[in-house]
């Protein structure tokens, strides 16, 4: 077997269950797997912004936002769903630009807190402003169709996500593989170096910063049709917590990755909210089982799989299959 075929055969297989299983799960695992899927969407964007081009951001979730209340408006008021979400990263996109110019001057964890208070000034214009609904929320977002055509079960809305990512995920690799993905590794290792190599850092940071968010937008458009609701408390700092934990934990810098860490904490997170909800567990159960988990996740992360669940697999295989060829008479 040729090695482009193996290279092929493992994302063949992916796209391959990913397009059947739709057709054998239930409602409930329905919306399980749209939400990992748009979790996987925002979390490709944060291993490209930190992994490759080594910007911190805690405040993906605002792009989220972004794109889910850009949506929604536009839905709410007449416009057609297919133009809402064609907005909705454009937007997204557009408000990172103005956000970007002045807050990626700061670097490490300065960039961080200036993003995670980015997304609480936004959560709390929204719970202000009429247009958006307030703290109530922006209610009625009808389905996602296209003239006659419209969405009307979660399997529709499962294909729909599983698109976004495939498109996310191509675009993402396209960019890596091109000559500004080269220059946002060198960014990553030394923006004095970049610099002095001819790269220009600032317009690099902004353009990966937009495009990060641009990925957040588009989930977050999917997110309000599928929903047909978004408020405040749809978009909680938790949640920009959370894409940070999937990227880290998946393998910062890897497409692949932060789709198998979408995937682990996505699963986790619903494994530990039956957990919170079961008789005789306090209310409070599922948030602070949530906070454990991805403390201790990170520790161990940290400490024994610093490159993430996937590179640590894929070095093992590696390994082995090294082995098995020296072994070979």
């Amino acid at each position: 077997m040729s090695d482009r075929m193996r290279r092929l055969l493992p994302g063949l297989a992916v796209a391959a269950v990913t397009l059947a299983l739709p057709a054998f799960l239930d409602d409930s695992a329905l919306s399980v797997y749209i939400f990992l899927g748009l979790a996987a969407m925002v979390t490709v964007g944060v291993s490209l912004l930190m992994g490759y081009a080594g910007q911190v951001s805690l405040g993906q979730g605002a792009f989220y936002a972004v794109g889910g209340y850009t949506a929604g408006i536009l839905a709410v008021h007449g416009g057609p769903p297919v133009a809402g979400l064609l907005a909705a990263p454009v937007v997204a996109a557009a408000f990172a630009v103005v956000v970007g110019v002045p807050l990626l001057r700061l670097r490490g964890h300065h960039l961080a807190f200036a993003t995670l208070a980015t997304q609480l000034i936004l959560l709390s214009l929204a719970g202000q402003l009429e247009f958006t609904g307030g703290d109530i929320g922006l209610q009625g977002i009808p389905r996602f169709g296209a003239g006659s055509f419209e969405l009307g079960d979660a399997s529709g809305y499962a294909y729909l996500t599983w698109a976004g990512v495939a498109l996310v995920m191509l675009v993402t690799r396209n960019v890596i593989a091109s000559r500004p993905g080269r220059a946002l590794r060198a960014l990553a290792t030394s923006e004095t170096a970049a610099a002095s190599s001819g790269v220009p850092v600032g317009r690099y940071k902004l353009v990966v910063f937009a495009l990060s968010a641009a990925f957040a937008g588009l989930a977050g458009g999917i997110y309000a049709f599928y929903v047909g609701y978004v408020a405040p408390g749809s978009f909680p700092v938790l949640l920009s917590i959370e894409y940070i934990v999937m990227a880290v934990v998946g393998g910062l810098g890897t497409i692949w990755g932060a789709v198998v860490g979408a995937a682990a904490i996505t699963l986790l997170v619903q494994a530990l909210n039956v957990l919170g909800t079961a008789p005789g567990m306090p209310s409070y159960a599922p948030s602070v089982l949530s906070y454990a988990v991805y403390a201790l996740l990170l520790i161990v992360v940290v400490l024994f799989l610093p490159h993430g669940l996937l590179p640590a697999v894929t070095r093992r295989l590696s390994s082995r299959r090294a082995r098995e060829a020296d072994a070979r008479p």
